[in-house]
């Protein structure tokens, strides 16, 4: 699978790997990979844009950072946001070989934030997530998570967009555990402690509170971390806020042509 997902290099100069968030496709950080610079390549997750299906006999995760792995030739500056951030970090400490600098964006490895304040509340406002998703509502269950995490009004996008979502509502599922639960210890101190390259974590001024309380955890574990917030900004920083976050990875990082 991960040979064979749908994806693309723009640019030319030093190497990079953008992943999207969950439910989008590679060519929304088009925009962003042209603003940065240097050589970016970017695929569609599994079951997203043109790529293949899940099919559900690989943990998600593991699967989305197998995708990543097989676009580096060598250690490659990754850039990823929300859930494609998780899977960049995974990446990153279990082949630090393939991996020389990290940008984060909204990193939403919610176990990282395991007793919190912000983690609780978290926990509460995606309880209708569960519940409508084991009921076997998907259209209602995206339209509870678009209005959690997305930028636009669910009543706002057009309908060919919202049957995209519907149809892949399950992914969030398929990803959850690893995110929310971190069985492999991938957030832990210990194991963050021997990333041992820059790291640039970005977030939203307006996002939830529990990103904040992530990054809080992930710049006191790892050795060599920058915290960037973007004014007026929500979870689809990059997006909504391209400029100033492809401004950020530039100023970070001295490599890009």
């Amino acid at each position: 699978m991960a040979e064979v997902v749908h994806r693309v290099t723009v640019g030319s100069g030093a190497p990079a790997v953008m992943v999207h968030c969950a439910l989008a496709r590679h060519d929304v950080l088009l925009p962003l990979a042209e603003a940065v610079g240097g050589q970016v390549t970017l695929f569609d997750m599994p079951g997203h844009g043109r790529s293949p299906d899940w099919d559900g006999k690989q943990d998600y995760q593991t699967l989305v950072a197998a995708c990543i792995a097989a676009c580096c030739d060598g250690p490659t500056h990754l850039i990823g946001h929300s859930f494609g951030a998780t899977a960049a970090l995974r990446l990153a400490v279990e082949r630090p070989e393939l991996v020389d600098r990290l940008t984060l964006i909204e990193p939403v490895y919610f176990a990282a934030a395991k007793g919190t304040p912000a983690h609780a509340a978290h926990a509460k406002a995606f309880r209708p997530f569960v519940s409508t998703m084991l009921m076997g509502d998907e259209a209602r269950a995206a339209e509870i998570f678009n209005d959690l995490w997305g930028a636009t009004p669910w009543g706002a996008i057009p309908a060919r967009l919202q049957r995209y979502l519907v149809d892949r509502i399950h992914l969030i599922v398929a990803g959850g555990g690893p995110i929310e639960e971190d069985a492999d210890g991938i957030t832990t101190p210990e194991r963050l402690a021997d990333v041992n390259i820059p790291v640039t974590l970005i977030r939203g001024a307006e996002t939830q509170a529990v990103i904040g309380a992530i990054h809080e955890s992930l710049v006191a574990r790892l050795p060599d971390v920058a915290d960037h917030v973007v004014p007026g900004a929500a979870h689809m920083v990059p997006i909504t806020h391209m400029p100033e976050v492809a401004a950020i990875i530039r100023a970070a990082d001295p490599g890009i042509d």
